[in-house]
């Protein structure tokens, strides 16, 4: 838990340490971070420029099991007198190994760092060089020194034509139709030697004759050019001074390319000794796998926090975000933790030694152990007890509630507990032989429980009877884009889509064991039968996991239901960006539950229609701001098209069950983009349509990322199906219906 901090070899001072800090300013990733936090003198990191003047040198002396980095991404603006955060990207590894830090290996890291300098200079010489050959020229103006010896001798082989280019009509006029360059017609064919008389004499051909075909490049042309026009060529040349030039340009264009390719190999040969300087197994024996990541997103005055936190069991990442916790991957942290892109990126990052294994397991406190034990049970009773454990807490406090409110202790024992599992057959709730205890025998033990179970109320079994049966007759109502009655209760859902009857009966019991319905003695009369019954299941007759799979689902139901009703109350008032984002969300979702059946979701061609006119709509607003050239409507043109409209088209080009009508609107999107390219716009706005285009185009390479919709509030199930008559009745009736 100390470094070592060294003056000019003489002098040492040990220093314990708690987070250490580390700055991200002139730094690319961690690791340059930390080679810049331990020598404070001209810092030895590949990309890097920063450097300090300073003898100074940190090592570590002991390491923590936890190692935890902070990173300072906010700074003091003096000119403006306000804090401000540094958005610039960092990058870290998911594993840092820390063994070129430690003072042990002093005189190795040294020996390195040496190499590393000498290897840094060379590399710069060498880019320098490249850069010359790269950018050409004595002017402002500078161009590649092997394409402008391939223009001069396109000029010096063009035979010149009839007609000089001051007198050719065609040139007269406003808009000159684009020709496509001989320039690549010129380079294929001078890939042949230089004393190939056959290839010389193509060459010659191709690049003299002014009715070439041209070449169609859809990126900067709509339409194929009628004519071509007249090259620039020398007024007259013999053919020794022809063979000549081409004989001198041919051969230097072949020494500067054979130069620059030599070049590019030396550079990426250094470059690959830089990065694994340290890579070697006299290196790596100190290991730190990261295990959580702090990320703040907003500005230094306010913002928000979140972390990302890996899960060791299941090998996931997970997102802890405020109440919410969700599974997240690598690419995701990447994207908010990295910056550069937006404003959130990390401030702290925690890695813990992997070499030490009981930092995961949970063995080191007695708690951890119990847990421990809990997992080496089998599945079914480790569910079971769970689930015991649960409902004993909840009778406890129920109890200790009770107790207090009317001082009479014997009213405790009525209550039962702890349920794992329900069953019943038909409409009869039928219950479950309990496990055998110490005590009573077995046979005690089944009479006890038969017993008790039959001594039910003729009142209760009525109301699990009535409530199976007005739930099972709602099941068999049909669906309407104005009322779904799948809204109103798991059960529905259940029985739509056949879900087996175990689920539909520990579903029914589990309703009635709400401590919110024991409004009187009935009602505290049912509960506790419900309960009852909950508690004879055994761990085998019921599959929590399949269990637990259709709520999942059902909740995934009635969030996609969420996700249509507020995109269409959006769409009604306009709000086609908003709306598109909730849409898009219903829609994936919704794909996701057809999969499984077609009641387990909604009809998708409800959610495609009103996605289709957002996306449309979307589309016509980013153009007209676009093609405004105005810079402030440009900027709002292409966020929309980045954040909305493209990963829209990627995620619509992935789905292959996608309908005729979606295809023709993404299709209408993309060709309108394309005949943009036949407009005449400035250079600066001609560059960005030529970068967004790709990515309109391509819906199948990148990562495709959709924005996270806004909370919202899953209602109750009137709430839920008034909001979806109002909604139809407004989108029917052409007029705005506000549900509260």
């Amino acid at each position: 838990l100390s470094f070592m901090l060294s003056l000019r070899k003489t002098l040492y001072n040990i220093e314990q340490f708690g987070q250490y800090p580390l700055q991200v300013n002139g730094f690319n990733n961690l690791d340059e971070c930390l080679e810049g936090a331990m020598v404070e003198k001209e810092i030895e990191s590949l990309h890097s420029d920063h450097a300090v003047t300073s003898g100074r040198e940190r090592w570590f002396k002991k390491l923590p099991p936890v190692l935890t980095f902070e990173l300072s991404r906010f700074e003091f603006n003096t000119q403006l007198g306000r804090p401000e955060k540094i958005h610039k990207k960092l990058e870290f590894p998911q594993i840092v190994y820390m063994d070129r830090y430690l003072h042990k290996n002093i005189e190795r890291t040294n020996e390195r760092r040496g190499e590393v300098k000498k290897l840094k200079e060379q590399l710069a010489t060498l880019q320098q060089k490249l850069e010359c050959y790269k950018n050409y020229g004595s002017g402002p103006m500078k161009y590649p020194l092997a394409d402008m010896l391939q223009f001069v001798l396109e000029f010096a082989t063009t035979k010149p034509t009839s007609v000089s280019p001051a007198e050719d009509p065609r040139l007269t006029t406003s808009s000159p139709p684009t020709v496509s360059h001989p320039l690549s017609d010129a380079i294929a064919k001078d890939s042949s030697e230089p004393g190939d008389k056959d290839s010389s004499d193509s060459l010659v051909s191709s690049v003299s004759n002014c009715q070439q075909t041209p070449i169609y490049k859809p990126f900067t042309q709509c339409k194929h050019p009628t004519d071509c026009l007249p090259h620039p060529a020398p007024h007259s040349a013999t053919e020794e001074e022809l063979h000549f030039v081409k004989t001198c340009l041919r051969r230097w264009r072949t020494e500067v390319e054979h130069d620059i390719n030599e070049l590019k190999t030396s550079i990426d040969k250094l470059t690959q000794t830089l990065e694994g300087m340290y890579s070697d197994n006299s290196l790596c024996q100190v290991p730190y796998r990261l295990h959580a990541v702090l990320v703040h997103e907003g500005q230094a005055s306010a913002g928000h926090y979140w972390a990302y936190i890996y899960d060791h069991a299941n090998q996931r990442w997970m997102k802890y975000n405020d109440v919410s916790i969700t599974e997240s991957s690598w690419e995701e942290l990447e994207r908010d933790s990295f910056g550069g892109m937006t404003n959130a990126s990390a401030y702290c990052l925690m890695y813990i030694d992997d070499r030490l294994p009981q930092l995961i397991t949970g063995t080191t406190t007695l708690s951890c152990q119990v847990l421990h034990g809990m997992d080496s049970l089998p599945a079914a009773l480790r569910r079971y007890v769970q689930e015991d454990n649960r409902w004993f807490q909840q009778e406890l406090s129920e109890w200790e509630e009770q107790f207090c409110q009317t001082a009479t202790p014997q009213e405790e024992s009525a209550t039962p507990v702890e349920p794992p599992s329900s069953s019943v057959e038909n409409t009869e709730l039928t219950p479950v032989e309990p496990a055998p205890q110490s005590g009573p025998s077995t046979e005690e033990v089944e009479q006890g429980a038969t017993s008790e179970a039959r001594s039910g109320s003729e009142e209760e079994k009525t109301a699990f009877h009535e409530e199976y049966s007005r739930l099972y007759e709602l099941s068999q109502e049909e669906i309407t884009p104005q009322e779904d009655a799948r809204l109103q209760h798991a059960l529905v859902y259940f029985f739509q889509n056949k879900a087996p009857k175990r689920v539909i009966e520990r579903t029914l019991l589990e309703q009635f064991t709400d401590r919110n319905l024991s409004f009187d003695e009935r009602a505290i009369s049912i509960m506790r039968e419900a309960r009852a019954k909950l508690r004879l299941i055994k761990p085998e007759d019921m599959d929590m996991e399949e269990y637990m799979q259709w709520h999942d689902d059902y909740r995934d139901f009635r969030t996609v239901f969420v996700y249509l009703l507020t995109g269409l109350e959006h769409y009604q008032h306009g709000k086609m960006r908003e709306a598109l984002n909730y849409l898009a969300h219903a829609y994936e979702t919704n794909a996701a539950l057809l999969g499984k059946g077609e009641k387990r979701g909604v009809n998708k061609a409800l959610i495609a229609v009103y996605r289709r006119k957002c996306l449309t709509a979307l589309n016509d607003s980013a153009s007209r701001l676009f093609c405004s050239g105005e810079e402030g409507k440009v900027e709002e043109g292409l966020s929309i098209m980045d954040e909305a409209v493209i990963p829209c088209l990627h995620l619509m080009s992935r789905d292959s069950a996608l309908s005729q009508e979606d295809r023709d609107a993404m299709e209408n999107i993309r060709s309108h983009w394309c005949c943009c390219l036949g407009q005449d716009m400035d250079d600066s706005l001609q560059v960005k349509l030529g970068e967004l285009l790709p990515r309109v185009l391509d819906g199948s390479s990148g990562t495709v990322v959709l924005k996270d919709p806004p909370k919202v509030h899953v209602n109750q199930a009137h709430d839920l199906c008034s909001r979806l008559a109002a909604v139809m009745e407004s989108i029917h009736n052409t007029t705005v219906v506000t549900v509260q």
